[in-house]
């Protein structure tokens, strides 16, 4: 079955993965989800993740980490920019939203990356989501 939106379904997978109390969840893996794990990863809201090759596509692993009353650490989760409406900001937006709670991932020319890492480099982007 074809996805419209394949960011929309990773996100939808991870919170409903964490709302049911899963340890992990694997998609098809991407170079946009791989990056979106990473920095889910480096931001301390999911304990890691892996990828298992195959042909002719390969698995994204990706483990949820939860808090020791069994609550997952995503309390939140939400797409930004979508097929139908692209949302972008420069680095003066990115700046005001990095002041928020949580984290929010951009695309940027020199690749994906957090919002503040966007705005400490002075570069805009396509806001991809927010995580909380």
């Amino acid at each position: 079955m074809s996805v419209s939106d394949p960011i929309a379904d990773f996100l939808t997978r991870i919170r409903n993965a964490a709302s049911a109390g899963h340890k992990r969840v694997t998609v098809p893996a991407t170079r946009m989800r791989r990056e979106i794990a990473r920095i889910l990863h480096e931001s301390n809201y999911v304990k890691g993740y892996a990828e298992i090759p195959g042909v002719p596509q390969g698995q994204l692993v990706v483990r949820l980490k939860f808090t020791p009353q069994h609550e997952s650490v995503i309390s939140g989760l939400e797409r930004v920019s979508r097929p139908g409406l692209r949302r972008f900001g420069n680095a003066q937006d990115l700046a005001r939203i990095s002041r928020q709670l949580g984290v929010t991932i951009v695309s940027t020319s020199r690749g994906v990356m957090t919002d503040r890492e966007a705005g400490e480099q002075g570069i805009g982007g396509e806001l991809i989501c927010r995580v909380w």
